[in-house]
């Protein structure tokens, strides 16, 4: 398999999160030998934030960095299966905490926002991807 900036730049759901990958630079650290765990907002997840508010985001490096670093679980590649049931808090790369539940679904969720898992366990040379519903 190939790192996790490869399987985001040759999946077509992920090609608004590889727009905001590159405006943050973001593109050598998902291609570094982790492994992280990735909650990747599909571009169905980056549609229901209002387009002045993305476009702000892309505009705003620092922000943006912030926001997607949010999404990333440095030191494990946490798969579906290795979720116990039940709330586990996990350290983000940007050092926010986000909680992930499991339940009937798999939720994430962070201080702004909740989000599903979608798709489950891309498996990437350095980590895994779990597709999501929401920004999170």
């Amino acid at each position: 398999a190939g790192t996790i900036a490869d399987l985001v730049v040759g999946s077509p759901e992920f090609s608004t999160l590889l727009s905001a990958v590159k405006a943050a630079d973001l593109v050598e650290t998902l291609s570094g030998e982790g492994p992280f765990t990735v909650f990747a907002p599909t571009n169905f997840a980056f549609d229901k934030v209002p387009a002045d508010a993305l476009n702000g985001l892309l505009a705003d490096k620092d922000a943006l960095t912030g926001t997607l670093l949010r999404h990333v679980v440095p030191g494990a590649a946490l798969q579906g299966k290795d979720v116990p049931p039940g709330s586990t808090p996990l350290k983000t790369a940007g050092g926010d905490e986000i909680t992930v539940e499991r339940s009937q679904f798999i939720k994430v969720k962070s201080a702004s926002a909740e989000a599903y898992v979608t798709k489950f366990d891309i498996i990437a040379s350095n980590g895994v991807i779990h597709a999501i519903d929401t920004v999170i």
